[in-house]
C-alpha cells in the first residue's frame, strides 16, 4: 500500500526507569554524559554466582510511589517498572484519557523478553527449595507476559487493542512497531507502548552464565577487547499519536516515528546474520521515505559480544554503502546494559534525545580499535551535531530483527 494513504505517527511522551535513574531525562542526561549504570551486582545469591556485575535500577527506586496499594500485590517487578514509566510518559504528553471515546481508540502494546521472571523465580524457589505445598495465589496474574500491558490498560481506562509482544531482545521495538502500525492504518488514534524487563533473578542469571556471553568487567561494544554483554533491567514507555491528533490538541511533539523494518534471519538460533539485519535497516529506510544519506545517527544493537558487533558493522555497511563512513553510530548498552526486551525502548529515549538536542550519546569504554568494527562509534564522549534522522536497531536471539526510523519533530 502506498505510504500516501497512511497517517503519520509522532511521539508526544516518554518515561523511563533505568540503571541511570528514575525518569527519561535521568536516562538521557546520564547517556549524554557518558555515565555508566553498570556496577557490582546487588542480589541475595550473589555469592553463588560467577556473574558479579549488572546494570540495575538504583536501590533507591520506590515501586510503591504513586501506585495504589490495592494494585501493588498484583505486580511483578516488570509491571512496577512499566507502570512508573507509563505514568511519566502520559503526564509529559498531556493527553487526556478521561474521554471515553479516546480510551476506546488507544492501544497498549508492551514488549518483554521474559515477563514476570521475578515472580517465576520466587515461586519456583518456594516449590523446589523450600518444599512449599502451594504458590502465592496471585502468581499467574503477576508472571503472565501480558501483565504489564493489562495493568497500564486498567490504570488509565484504555480499551483499545491491548497485548504483549515477546521476541527476546527485539521485543520493545516489535511492540512499538505494532502500536505505530495501528495508528498508521487507522485502527487507533493513540498508543501507549514500549518495553519492560526485570530479568536479574538467580535462575535467569545462572542460565546466562551457562551461555558464556557475559562480560566480567564492563560492556565494551565495538572495542577489540570486548568481553561480552552486561545484563540490565528497566523500562521505557511512550505515547504515540497520529500527527493530526497531536496537532489538534496542541501537543508538544518529541519526534516522528517515520518507519520501521522487520525481518527474520532464518539461519541460526543465536548467530546473527548481516544480511537479515541489513534487510531490516533497508526496509526501515524505505518505509520512512529516507535515502541512506538522510540518516545521521544509528543507535546500534551493540551488545559487546564478538559476534554481534562485527556482524552489525557489516550489516550497516551493506545497508548504507559509502554513507556508512559518514554515520555516527553508538551503543548505549555500554552504559545502561542489555535489558533484553526493554533495550529497544531505553535506546529510543537516546534517539529522541539526539534528534531533539543535537547530541549523539557515546559508546562508552571503547578504547581499542577492532579492524572488524571500522565505523565511527562516537567513542567515550558525546558529540554535538545536527541529527535529522536516525535508526534504532534491535536484533534478537532467534534471528529476529526490528529497526525503527525516526525524524526530527515536524
Amino acid at each position: 500500500m502506498s505510504s500516501v494513504s497512511l497517517r503519520r505517527v509522532v511521539i508526544t511522551g516518554m518515561g523511563a526507569i533505568s540503571p541511570l535513574g528514575v525518569g527519561a531525562e535521568a536516562l538521557w542526561q546520564g547517556l549524554r554524559e557518558g555515565r555508566s549504570g553498570i556496577g557490582p551486582l546487588r542480589h541475595p545469591d550473589s555469592e553463588r554466582l560467577k556473574l558479579k556485575i549488572a546494570a540495575q535500577v538504583p536501590a533507591s527506586f520506590d515501586p510503591a510511589a504513586g501506585i495504589d496499594e490495592r494494585t501493588l500485590p498484583l505486580l511483578d517487578r516488570t509491571s512496577e517498572f512499566a507502570l512508573h514509566a507509563a505514568r511519566e510518559a502520559i503526564a509529559q504528553s498531556g493527553i487526556d484519557f478521561s474521554q471515553p471515546a479516546l480510551g476506546l481508540r488507544t492501544a497498549v502494546v508492551v514488549g518483554t523478553g521474559v515477563g514476570g521472571e521475578t515472580t517465576q523465580d520466587e515461586q519456583s524457589r518456594r516449590l523446589y527449595a523450600e518444599n512449599a505445598q502451594r504458590t502465592h495465589p496471585l502468581t499467574i496474574v503477576r508472571l503472565m507476559t501480558n501483565a504489564s500491558a493489562s495493568q497500564i490498560s486498567i490504570a488509565y481506562g484504555l480499551r483499545g487493542p491491548t497485548f504483549a509482544v515477546a521476541s527476546a531482545c527485539a521485543s520493545a521495538n516489535h511492540a512499538i512497531i505494532q502500536a505505530a502500525q495501528m495508528i498508521r492504518y487507522g485502527m487507533a488514534d493513540a498508543a501507549v507502548t514500549g518495553g519492560t524487563e526485570a530479568c536479574l533473578t538467580y535462575g535467569a542469571m545462572r542460565a546466562w552464565e551457562a551461555m558464556r556471553v557475559l562480560s566480567d568487567d564492563t560492556c565494551r561494544p565495538f572495542s577489540a577487547n570486548r568481553r561480552g554483554l552486561v545484563l540490565g533491567e528497566g523500562a521505557a514507555i511512550f505515547v504515540l499519536e497520529s500527527l493530526e491528533h497531536a496537532q489538534a490538541r496542541g501537543a508538544t511533539i518529541l519526534a516522528e516515528l517515520a518507519g520501521s523494518g522487520m525481518t527474520a534471519d532464518a539461519t541460526d538460533i543465536v548467530m546473527p546474520s548481516a544480511e537479515g539485519s541489513s534487510a531490516a535497516m533497508s526496509q526501515a529506510l524505505a518505509d520512512a521515505g529516507l535515502a541512506p544519506q538522510d540518516v545521521d545517527y544509528i543507535n546500534a544493537h551493540g551488545t559487546g559480544t564478538q559476534a554481534n558487533d562485527a556482524t552489525e558493522t557489516k550489516a550497516i555497511r551493506l545497508a548504507f554503502g559509502a554513507h556508512a563512513d559518514r554515520l555516527a553510530v553508538s551503543s548505549t548498552k555500554s552504559m545502561h546494559g542489555h535489558a533484553l526486551g526493554a533495550s529497544g525502548a531505553l535506546e529510543l529515549v537516546a534517539v529522541i534525545g539526539a534528534l531533539r538536542d543535537g547530541v549523539v550519546p557515546p559508546t562508552a569504554n571503547l578504547d581499542k580499535a577492532d579492524p572488524a568494527c571500522d565505523l565511527d562509534y562516537v567513542p567515550n564522549t558525546a558529540r554535538a551535531m545536527p541529527v535529522r534522522a536516525a535508526l534504532s536497531n534491535s536484533f534478537a536471539f532467534g534471528g529476529l530483527n526490528a529497526v525503527l526510523a525516526l525524524k526530527r519533530a515536524p
